[in-house]
């Protein structure tokens, strides 16, 4: 059996969890549709059911999920192993990057019924893809009275550090000032330069004006992976001896950067585990576990999300009316 079929034989028993041998006749499929998602245990590239996941994880601290936002497969494993982790271990706590730190009393009010869906999408200003998405999540923890965490930085403070850097800090008043962590930018080498390429390109990290703008950007960036990682250490002293999932977008913890490795900075006798979406790639022979394993823990392989655009200047008109529509904060 080649080193291909090999990995695709892995592959297919996450899926039907039983042996069938591949063959040129029987290839095993890639993701068949938007809602699957291929898990491999990245240390020995072996695949696991979500209840399998849930098993390895039960003496794990932390458990952060990265998504890519809004792709059905990344919410629909977030929601499954949500039940199959509380199944092994009912002392729980939910963490969200999908609600701001502000927000959390709107949030407890909604989990002790005192608020509708709708009245509480609109106080804590959730996400627009909040019923599609994360409703089963909170619906979940809601049910079984489990705390639901928001544990993003306030919207308007990140956008006011984006444009203004880490000074604007100083100009909070006391009571937002407390909502954040003390110290609130740390991060690492790894993490600058990552960020750097995704969001630069080729461009540097010098003097010029764009390169402040970037850095700005950046500050913005661990402000937010920074209270996250304070939000989460609040929720295991909150609720000593429970366990924590974590939901965030992929670029906030794949590699264990960003939020985890601040998280581990602050208190490194965590045990985290972090769980990484991978897009499964167009071409038939290259079945992407090496190329990624440095990426988590465990991975899971999903369809890539359609093109949203193929006309470049759409596109262009799309982000400038999305951006005229957003709110513009008073940063002064």
């Amino acid at each position: 059996m080649n080193l291909r079929l090999s990995a695709l034989f892995l592959l297919l028993l996450s899926v039907t969890g039983c042996v069938a041998m591949p063959s040129e006749q029987n290839p095993v499929p890639p993701p068949e549709s938007q809602y699957d998602a291929l898990v491999i245990d990245t240390e020995t590239g072996t695949p696991l059911t979500v209840e399998k996941l849930a098993g390895r994880l039960a003496d794990t601290d932390v458990v952060v999920v990265g998504e890519y936002h809004g792709h059905h497969a990344s919410h629909l494993l977030q929601a499954r192993l949500q039940q199959a982790m509380f199944r092994q271990n009912p002392r729980q706590v939910l963490t969200m990057e999908q609600f701001n730190v502000d927000h959390q009393d709107v949030l407890d009010r909604f989990l002790a019924g005192d608020l509708g869906e709708t009245e509480m999408i609109e106080d804590a200003e959730a996400w627009n893809n909040y019923r599609a998405s994360y409703r089963p999540l909170v619906e979940f923890a809601r049910q079984n009275r489990l705390p639901v965490i928001a544990a993003n930085a306030p919207a308007d403070v990140v956008r006011c550090v984006g444009r203004k850097g880490p000074g604007y800090l100083e100009n909070l008043p006391p009571e937002t000032r407390a909502l954040l962590p003390g110290t609130p930018f740390l991060d690492t080498p790894a993490y600058k330069e990552k960020f750097a390429e995704a969001i630069g390109g080729s461009h540097s990290t010098g003097n010029s004006e764009l390169s402040e703008r970037m850095r700005n950007t950046y500050y913005a960036q661990l402000l937010r992976d920074n209270t996250m990682a304070r939000a989460i250490l609040d929720a295991r002293t909150n609720h000593p001896g429970h366990q924590i999932l974590h939901t965030t977008g992929t670029f906030h913890s794949e590699e264990r950067l960003g939020t985890v490795a601040v998280l581990k900075q602050r208190a490194p006798e965590l045990s985290i585990a972090v769980i990484t979406p991978v897009f499964w790639p167009d071409e038939e022979d290259n079945v992407p576990l090496e190329a990624n394993r440095a990426k988590g823990d465990y991975l899971y392989f999903i369809q890539p999300l359609p093109e949203a655009f193929r006309d470049p200047e759409r596109e262009r008109k799309a982000m400038e009316a999305r951006f005229a529509d957003r709110k513009s904060p008073d940063c002064e």
